[in-house]
């Protein structure tokens, strides 16, 4: 028997970037297939997304035309800001959800831990231990801003450290991995409509 799937989708457009987001929280192998389709025009910010979508058990469809001739900070936060906007319109009201989520992921040498909280507080930590100028065409400088862009616009605390490694591809890549585990337990629904919370209020 199906149930409603969380979905959202919008556009966000400025004088730097043209972005369309569909994002759905659950995915099931007959009613609604997993579709992860990620266009950013930076190849390693897709393929950090992909990571997220896929092991986040989302359904992920971004299309970003931006400015990358000046650089890739327009491109990166605004799809960031975009996620996170269309991740909490797809949540709703934080009721029925375990809320609280913890991920760990490794990558060979590379292990890194997130924790995520539904706390329409936003916060954001990061210790990614990058070493690196860029990967491909992302400069790391933008990595813990797109954790930081996500996190406030998606209404969220996390918490996102890279515990040891050796190799930025393979600690930003951990780094996205767990947060996409993390994410997928706070969201996951408990079968209650309660809101976890002991101020009754989310």
């Amino acid at each position: 028997m199906s149930v409603e799937i969380r979905r959202a989708s919008l556009e966000r457009n400025t004088n730097e970037t043209q972005i369309q987001v569909s994002i759905a929280l659950d995915t099931h192998p007959e009613y609604a297939p997993q579709v992860i389709k990620i266009s950013t025009g930076i190849g390693f910010l897709d393929h950090m997304l992909h990571a997220l979508a896929k092991h986040g058990g989302m359904s992920l469809e971004i299309a970003c035309k931006g400015d990358l001739w000046i650089d890739d900070h327009h491109t990166a936060e605004d799809c960031a800001i975009a996620l996170g906007v269309a991740f909490k319109k797809a949540l709703g009201a934080i009721r029925g959800v375990k809320r609280f989520g913890t991920g760990h992921a490794p990558l060979d040498e590379a292990l890194s831990r997130a924790v995520v909280d539904l706390s329409s507080r936003p916060y954001c930590h990061t210790d990614l231990q990058l070493r690196r100028e860029k990967i491909g065409d992302l400069s790391c400088e933008m990595i813990p801003h797109v954790f930081h862009s996500f996190a406030t616009e998606a209404g969220i605390t996390l918490h996102v450290d890279v515990l040891h490694g050796m190799n930025d591809h393979h600690k930003a890549e951990s780094a996205f991995k767990a947060t996409a585990l993390a994410l997928k337990e706070a969201i996951t629904r408990t079968g209650m409509n309660d809101v976890p919370s002991t101020k009754g209020v989310l």
